[in-house]
C-alpha cells in the first residue's frame, strides 16, 4: 500500500473540524487561560520548543528593535559544579513557568530550579547511574525538562536521565513523585529490544536521549537516540521505539515500532526479513502534538547504519518518514517517507511544526518538517497530502557492492530549498582564481554529482569519497526551526557549509558484520560514537569501543596504520572552506505562498576567513557562520545567537546574540556573549519585565545560562 493511499485509508476526516485562530500548546488561547496551564502569552515558556506545537513562538513585546542593544546580563547561572567534570557542551534550553525556571545542566545531567528574577538555585535534582550513565549513547546534560500540571497545584518536572531512564520530580521542591512508576521513575529500557525481541541488557543496552519528553494533557511521550550511525558493530542494534505513559502514574499506555514487527504494515519493505536484524530508527529530536486532532507527529532517523544498507534493502519504512499517531493509542494515522531507504544521514532532525495556514484562500491544518536537506516539506496534518506537490524523480544510481537503490526520491515543489543541496564548481570558493582553481584540484579527488549522491567506497587512488550537502553536516539539524503563527511564516535557520564526504571502507577483520562502514582509504580506521561522547561524569578517557578497536588493530599481521594521520586532499583551500559563503543562513518561509520570503548570512565572518593570508587586501562581505543554532520568535524579533567566537573591531573576542527584523531580515541588534551559542533561546516575562536566556559554551568556556534584559529605568 503506498504511503498517499494510506493516509487516505487512516486519516480523520476534516470535516466538522473548526480551526482555531490562535493557538497556546495545542489549545486555543481562552482555553489556555480558562484550564489554569502556563502559556507564551501569559509570559511563559512552558515547553522547550514554547508549546506543543513547537513554534519557538512567544508574543512578548518589550525587548524590541528599538532597544536590543541596550540589553544587559540580568544573571547567570555556571555548571561547573555539576557533575564530576565541567560540561563544555551545554545545549538546554530552560522553561519558565510561575517565575521559576527549570533545566538540565551539568555533565551527569543534574536538573535544577532557579528564581526567574534573580538565577538564584531554589534546588537541584542529582541522580548518579554510575556504569550505565558511561554506556549510554547520548551524555552530557542533555537538552533540558518538561512541565505538567493538574491547573490545581500539583506541578511536575520531568526529564530522561542519562541512563534512560523517565524521572518525575516535585516542580516545588525537586523531590521524586514516589506515586510515578518505582518511587519516581520508569526504566525505559525495560521493553527496548533489538532483533525480532530480544530484551537489551539494562545496564550496558544502546539507547539513550537527549530531547526531552513531549508531555500533553495527561501523556507523556518519549522517543530514543543511538551512538553515532557511522561505525556501528552490528546491523542488529537497538530498535527504535516511542512510547507513550500515564504521567500521573508512569503506567505504559502504548508503544509504536519504528520498524515494523512481522504482521504490522510496512514489514515487507524490508526485503529478506531484514526488519527482524536490523536496528536504530529511532526518534531523537522533537515530538509535536496537535491536542485538539489527538494526534501526535513523529520525525524519525536513519535505519543502521547510516551510509550502507545492504543488509537491509528495501525502502525501510518509517525509516526518514514523518508518522501521525494517535494520541490515545499511538495507531497510525498516516506516514510521508522523505528518503527512501536512507544511506546519506538524512535523519529527520526538527520538531515538526504545526501551522494553521491558508493557501489560495483556502484554510489548512498543516504541519510543515524542517530537514537537513534544506527543503521544507509541508503536508495537511490532518490526511497527510502535501499541501503542494512533492515529485518522485529519479536519483543517482550507486555501484557499491551489496547495496540496494532506490531509483527515485521525493521533491517538494514548494518551497524552494532555504539552502544549498550538493557542491559543484558553481558553489565552490571563488574569492580569487587561484583559490577556486586549488577548490577544484581537491575536488578531482573526489566524487562530485546532484543531491541523493551515493557513498562510494573509498580509494586511495580515487574517488576518496562522494561529496555530499546537507547529509551529516548541512540544512536545519537538531536546534529545529520555528513558526511565526500570526506572519503564517516559518523561519529556518541552516547551515550552508556542510560539505560531508561519503566514502565506504571495509572495516577490520573481527570489528563487526556490516560489509562497509564511513571510512576513509589508505587512513587508519576510527570510531566516531558522536560528539559529547565519553565527556559524562564518570566516563573513562578510552570508551569500551575504542579499546576494542585497538585490540583488533593489535591482533592484524598487518596493522591498519595506513598512511598520513590526515588527509591529504582536506577540504579546505589554504585553510578557507571549499564552499563560496554565505557559510550560514536564517531564511524566512512563506507558509501561505510557499515562497522564500528572504534570506541573509547569519553572524560574523570567522577570523579564520577574515584573517587569511590568501585574502589579504580583498574587501570580504559578511559570510555568516557555519554551524547548527536555534532560534527564539518574539512579537517583532527573530533571536538567534552565533555558532562561533570571533575577534572584530566592533566587539572583543566572543559571540553576539542577534536580533533580526521579522518582516525583513534586517539585523537590528546584537550583544555580546562570552562563547558561541550551544542551545536554542528562550524568552519570558516576570513582574512586567521580559527576560531572554540562551546557554552558551564551547572551546575552553564551559557551560553558562545567561539570563538579558533591559535596565531597570529602560
Amino acid at each position: 500500500m503506498s504511503q498517499a493511499r494510506l493516509s487516505k485509508a487512516l486519516a480523520w476526516s476534516a470535516l466538522g473540524i473548526g480551526l482555531a485562530l490562535i493557538t497556546v500548546g495545542g489549545r486555543t488561547w481562552a482555553q489556555a487561560q480558562m484550564s489554569g496551564q502556563p502559556s507564551t502569552s501569559k509570559g511563559d515558556w512552558p515547553y522547550y520548543f514554547a508549546d506543543a506545537r513547537g513554534s519557538r513562538y512567544s508574543p512578548q513585546d518589550q525587548i524590541s528593535a528599538s532597544n536590543f542593544n541596550s540589553l544587559e546580563v540580568a544573571w547567570h547561572f555556571k555548571t561547573d559544579s555539576l557533575g564530576a567534570r565541567p560540561e563544555y557542551k551545554l545545549e538546554g534550553t530552560p522553561l519558565e513557568v510561575n517565575g521559576t525556571i527549570y533545566t538540565t545542566a551539568g555533565s551527569r545531567r543534574d536538573v535544577i530550579a532557579l528564581s526567574a528574577k534573580t538565577g538564584e538555585l531554589k534546588w537541584v535534582y542529582s541522580f548518579d547511574e554510575g556504569s550505565r550513565a558511561v554506556a549510554s549513547p547520548r551524555q552530557l546534560s542533555g537538552r533540558g525538562v518538561s512541565y505538567w500540571t493538574d491547573g490545581k497545584g500539583d506541578e511536575r518536572i520531568l526529564y530522561v536521565s542519562t541512563g534512560y531512564r523517565l524521572v518525575e520530580l516535585n516542580a516545588k521542591n525537586g523531590q521524586p513523585i514516589e506515586s510515578f512508576g518505582a518511587k519516581g521513575m520508569v526504566d525505559m529500557k525495560v521493553g527496548a529490544y533489538k532483533g525480532s525481541g530480544q530484551q537489551i541488557d539494562l545496564e550496558t543496552g544502546e539507547i539513550g536521549l537527549h530531547t526531552t519528553p513531549t508531555v500533553v494533557k495527561d501523556t507523556v511521550i518519549v522517543g530514543s537516540a543511538f551512538k553515532e550511525g557511522g561505525q556501528p558493530e552490528t546491523h542488529n542494534n537497538t530498535k527504535g521505539i516511542v512510547r507513550a505513559w500515564d504521567v500521573k502514574t508512569g503506567k505504559l499506555i502504548w508503544s509504536f515500532h519504528t520498524i515494523p514487527q512481522k504482521g504490522e504494515f510496512g514489514y515487507d519493505t524490508w526485503l529478506n526479513g531484514s526488519a527482524d536484524t536490523n536496528g536504530n530508527t529511532g526518534v531523537w529530536t522533537g515530538i509535536t502534538v496537535d491536542t485538539e486532532l489527538n494526534t501526535v507527529y513523529l520525525p524519525i532517523e536513519d535505519p543502521t547504519s547510516d551510509y550502507y544498507g545492504g543488509e537491509r534493502p528495501g525502502n525501510n519504512l518509517y525509516a526518514d518518514s514523518l508518522v501521525a499517531v494517535d494520541l490515545s493509542t499511538g495507531k497510525i494515522k498516516w506516514y510521508y517517507q522523505i528518503v527512501h531507504h536512507p544511506m546519506w544521514d538524512y535523519d529527520l532532525s526538527s520538531p515538526p511544526l504545526l501551522a494553521d495556514i491558508n493557501v489560495d484562500g483556502k484554510a489548512i491544518k498543516a504541519v510543515a518538517l524542517p530537514t537537513k536537506e534544506s527543503f521544507l516539506y509541508v503536508f495537511d496534518r490532518v490526511t497527510g497530502k502535501p499541501v503542494w506537490p512533492i515529485e518522485e524523480k529519479p536519483v543517482p544510481q550507486g555501484d557499491v557492492p551489496g547495496e540496494w537503490y532506490s531509483p527515485t526520491q521525493p521533491f517538494p515543489t514548494k518551497p524552494p530549498a532555504y539552502a544549498r543541496q550538493a557542491l559543484s564548481p558553481d558553489n565552490m570558493i571563488d574569492f580569487t582564481p587561484e583559490l577556486h582553481a586549488k577548490a577544484l584540484q581537491i575536488a578531482e579527488h573526489y566524487k562530485m554529482g546532484p543531491m541523493f549522491l551515493n557513498p562510494v567506497v573509498s580509494k586511495v587512488d580515487g574517488p576518496l569519497a562522494a561529496l555530499t550537502f546537507g547529509t551529516a553536516g548541512g540544512g536545519t539539524n537538531w536546534p529545529g526551526a520555528g513558526y511565526d503563527p500570526e506572519m503564517h511564516v516559518v523561519f529556518a535557520p541552516a547551515a550552508n557549509s556542510g560539505v560531508v564526504p561519503l566514502g565506504l571502507v571495509q572495516p577490520p577483520p573481527g570489528y563487526g558484520d556490516i560489509r562497509y562502514l564511513q571510512g576513509v582509504a589508505g587512513q587508519r580506521f576510527r570510531v566516531n560514537e558522536g560528539p559529547g561522547y565519553g565527556s559524562a561524569s564518570d566516563a573513562p578517557k578510552v570508551s569500551d569501543s575504542q579499546k576494542r578497536l585497538e585490540a583488533i588493530l593489535a591482533k592484524q599481521s598487518k596493522p591498519t596504520t595506513g598512511g598520513p594521520a590526515t588527509n591529504p586532499f582536506a577540504l579546505n583551500v589554504d585553510g578557507l572552506p571549499i564552499t563560496k559563503p554565505p557559510y550560514g543562513v536564517l531564511s524566512a518561509l512563506d507558509l501561505d505562498k510557499g515562497t522564500l520570503m528572504w534570506q541573509v548570512a547569519h553572524g560574523d565572518t570567522p577570523d579564520g576567513v577574515r584573517n587569511n593570508p590568501a585574502l589579504k587586501g580583498l574587501n570580504i562581505p559578511k559570510t555568516g557562520q557555519p554551524g547548527n543554532v536555534g532560534l527564539a520568535i518574539t512579537k517583532t524579533l527573530v533571536i538567534m545567537g552565533d555558532p562561533e567566537v570571533t575577534t572584530t573591531p566592533d566587539h572583543p573576542r566572543g559571540a553576539m546574540l542577534r536580533a533580526y527584523d521579522k518582516k525583513t531580515g534586517q539585523q537590528v541588534g546584537a550583544v555580546w556573549m562570552p562563547a558561541p551559542q550551544s542551545g536554542s533561546p528562550m524568552t519570558y516575562s516576570v513582574d512586567g519585565k521580559q527576560y531572554i536566556i540562551v546557554a552558551v559554551s564551547g572551546g575552553n568556556y564551559s557551560g553558562d545560562y545567561i539570563a538579558f534584559s533591559l535596565p531597570s529605568n529602560n
